[in-house]
């Protein structure tokens, strides 16, 4: 009788671990795929960080670029002005998209003053251009490698966001796309600060 019962439990009890083994892989699979877009979405978050902290580095040295065209410039208030207003609205910016907003309005005034400094060859000479030359142009060149770093963190989250069957993972615990950073018109590369102060290669 004991052993009857044993061979009509067997069948039940190899589809019970069948199903217990599919479960546990089902549950390590959901981890594996919530912590990989977890994992890509701090990556986006760190790499938004970087381009932060590269404008911010670059906005703390407008006043003492704005200070020193002062001093050579005799009709360039507006583009001064502009610029000032720029890195105000940078340091107001709360929201990616606003400060996505202020970068591109901080690229375009910088732009200007480029513009304005061609016409005064003894600010280009200027002692503290000089110096500045070397801080400004290392700042463009971490903000292009930092936007380039975001986009392509970006791309990889969006990229596992939108394939199946992670995309029902991202949906139940609310991974959405992300923005990657698009500079506005004009201002797809970065100010060519050597024209501000001249080749001093020369």
């Amino acid at each position: 009788m004991a052993k009857q019962l044993t061979n009509k439990l067997n069948p039940w009890l190899i589809v019970g671990g069948v199903l217990l083994a599919l479960i546990i892989m089902l549950a390590l699979w959901l981890a594996s795929a919530y912590n990989g877009l977890v994992s890509l979405d701090v990556q986006v978050d760190e790499k938004w960080a970087n381009i932060q902290a590269d404008y911010q580095r670059r906005a703390d040295l407008i006043p003492n670029l704005v200070a020193t065209v002062k001093k050579y410039t005799d009709y360039e208030g507006s583009v001064l002005v502009e610029v000032t207003q720029a890195r105000s609205a940078w340091a107001g910016a709360k929201t990616p998209s606003e400060q996505q907003a202020a970068a591109g309005a901080m690229d375009s005034a910088l732009g200007r003053l480029i513009a304005v400094a061609e016409s005064y060859p003894n600010l280009k000479a200027n002692e503290n251009y000089l110096s500045l030359q070397d801080e400004l142009a290392g700042t463009e060149n971490r903000v292009k490698f930092s936007r380039t770093e975001f986009n392509a963190a970006v791309k990889a989250f969006n990229a596992r966001v939108r394939s199946f069957p992670t995309n029902l993972i991202a949906g139940m615990f609310g991974f959405a796309p992300r923005e990657s950073f698009a500079a506005t018109p004009g201002s797809e590369t970065a100010p060519d600060v050597g024209n501000l102060f001249g080749d001093t290669t020369k």
